[in-house]
């Protein structure tokens, strides 16, 4: 079931999405080859802490698999190839050519804000390079249709043409999601559809919208291992961004714009 917020719960939900935000920016500021993803993810959550919230991920189980091992961390950190889910670890050190996906959701007030950016560390090849950038982009061109009187897969269909304008893949089995008093509700938002249909957007609802788009040919992420990291089928670089949004009229409104902007 949709839920459609009232002003008094998106007021909550600005509180938690700017707190992402705050998040986000300190590792961007922070994060440099040689550190481990461990070391990312004790900062995120010592952050959320002091700001009197606690981390949305951490413990999480999702609704459609109650016998998954819950989620052991505060962020999804997720390296190259690895598309989301990567669980952070001492082992796990960032290097000079990377880029790494920081998937961050925070609990507040007693509603999430979520939000996802890939950092390039150093100099990059230039086609992952574009493929970063491209993903940004498939993120503010999604969020643009997110208006009252749009269809839902408007969103979709938006981040899809611009990826796959550069023949980039979308992976398809990884969607965005409806936000709230629960992290993840309905409606599912993918990144890929038909331009007008899907349920009719509405002013209130809330959605995270996030593209997660791959260099290669892989239209599916796959799970390594087993465990929560989810991987290219390739093996070839994917990038994620993501913002929690209010659909409104004329314009959607982002909680969780970076104050770095």
């Amino acid at each position: 079931m949709i839920t459609i917020k009232s002003e008094r719960e998106i007021e909550l939900m600005r509180e938690a999405g700017a707190l992402v935000a705050k998040t986000l920016d300190l590792l961007e500021k922070e994060i440099k080859p040689g550190m481990t993803t461990k070391e990312l993810d004790t900062m995120a959550e010592e952050f959320i802490r002091d700001n009197h919230a606690v981390p949305s991920f951490l413990n999480y189980v999702p609704k459609s698999d109650p016998d998954v091992t819950p989620y052991p961390a505060t962020l999804c950190v997720s390296i190259n190839e690895e598309v989301v889910h990567g669980v952070p670890s001492i082992k796990r050190i960032v290097k000079e050519g990377d880029i790494v996906s920081v998937d961050c959701g925070v609990y507040k007030g007693g509603y999430h804000g979520d939000a996802a950016r890939t950092f390039v560390l150093g100099i990059i090849d230039e086609k992952v390079q574009q493929l970063v950038d491209v993903t940004s982009e498939c993120l503010e061109r999604g969020i643009a249709m997110a208006v009252e009187g749009n269809r839902l897969h408007d969103i979709s269909s938006a981040i899809e043409d611009y990826a796959r304008s550069f023949r980039f893949s979308v992976i398809e089995n990884m969607v965005g999601h409806g936000i709230g008093s629960e992290l993840h509700e309905d409606p599912a938002v993918p990144n890929y559809g038909r331009k007008h249909t899907g349920v009719k957007l509405v002013e209130g609802m809330t959605l995270a919208i996030e593209p997660m788009i791959a260099l290669g040919r892989s239209r599916r992420a796959i799970s390594r291992r087993g465990g929560w990291v989810a991987v290219t089928e390739d093996g070839k670089p994917s990038a994620h961004f993501e913002h929690t949004i209010v659909v409104r009229q004329g314009k959607a409104e982002v909680l969780t714009r970076s104050f770095l902007d």
